[in-house]
């Protein structure tokens, strides 16, 4: 028994004579294969216009749940009166779909697009 511990000794010197001391560079090779990333495209909210709630609501409403400055929720809003819809959030499917339940929560009509 005595001899088992000295010859693992003697084979873990062994080992490391067989290294050198000095470090020998790598070349690593890149492989030829090219990558081509493409970063997932955003939910859009998409806020309609409605003939029920009063512009001021609206404008309250951006402010309210998105945190916008009355200035730029009053531009969102215009643009909804006018042209009909805005785009008034992005990002994250479930992010997005939790900003449609929260607008409809407050009575607007919104709904989620995939952007192409």
């Amino acid at each position: 028994m005595a001899s088992d511990p000295q010859r693992r000794a003697d084979g873990a010197e062994a080992r490391l004579a067989g290294m050198s001391s000095g470090a020998n560079p790598t070349t690593i090779e890149r492989p030829d294969v090219e990558e081509v990333v493409r970063l997932d495209k955003p939910w859009l909210v998409v806020v309609w216009n409605d003939p029920i709630n009063l512009m001021s609501y609206v404008t309250y409403v951006f402010q309210k749940l998105f945190g916008f400055p009355r200035e730029k929720a009053h531009t969102l809003m215009l643009q909804v009166h006018y042209e009909g819809k805005a785009i008034v959030a992005s990002g994250p499917r479930e992010r997005c779909e939790a900003d449609v339940a929260r607008l409809h929560a407050h009575g607007l009509w919104a709904t989620l697009y995939k952007e192409d």
